[in-house]
């Protein structure tokens, strides 16, 4: 068993973002009526939260539960072997890559300085954790996540999907 090291100093970028998210969403919806938008940046905008909560959101959580050697009765982040296929072989987090593209999403949708200024921090604040994720997994998997992190990219879909094509 991995014993993990938890202080109030590893949550405050996951707490923070989740805050700033959460704050884009509600002021993002309370500010819509009055801002006008440029229509096909907003499309683009739900069309970046359907597109990645399904594919970087979703996916995730069957490859785990078919892969992860996940224990019965467990959520799906407590898998037991290491997962590189499916999603996993185009990108390391996911559900991290879903949660800047929604950052992305609510800057595009709402269109409004207020909410830009909410979402950009979200991304590199995500990447911290991307970071701490990663140090963890190594503890976790060892020197089989080390070769995996050569052959995968952490958050770059666009260079995970190049690479698989090439291989």
């Amino acid at each position: 068993m991995i014993k993990k090291s938890y202080s109030w100093i590893n949550v405050i970028p996951s707490t923070l973002a989740s805050l700033l998210f959460i704050l884009q969403i509600v002021v993002g919806l309370y500010l819509l009526s009055e801002v006008s938008q440029i229509e096909i940046l907003a499309y683009t905008g739900i069309g970046l939260y359907v597109f990645s909560g399904i594919v970087f959101g979703m996916l995730p959580i069957f490859e785990f539960r078919k892969k992860g050697k996940v224990k019965k009765g467990k959520s799906y982040i407590h898998t037991t072997k290491l997962v590189d296929t499916g999603i996993y072989s185009i990108v390391r987090h996911p559900q991290y890559v879903t949660f800047m593209l929604w950052a992305l999403a609510g800057m595009l949708l709402f269109q409004h300085w207020i909410v830009i200024l909410l979402g950009i921090p979200v991304i590199p604040l995500t990447y911290i954790d991307l970071v701490k994720a990663d140090k963890d997994a190594i503890g976790k998997f060892g020197d089989d996540y080390k070769k995996y992190m050569q052959k995968v990219p952490r958050a770059n879909f666009l260079l995970g999907i190049i690479r698989l094509l090439r291989s």
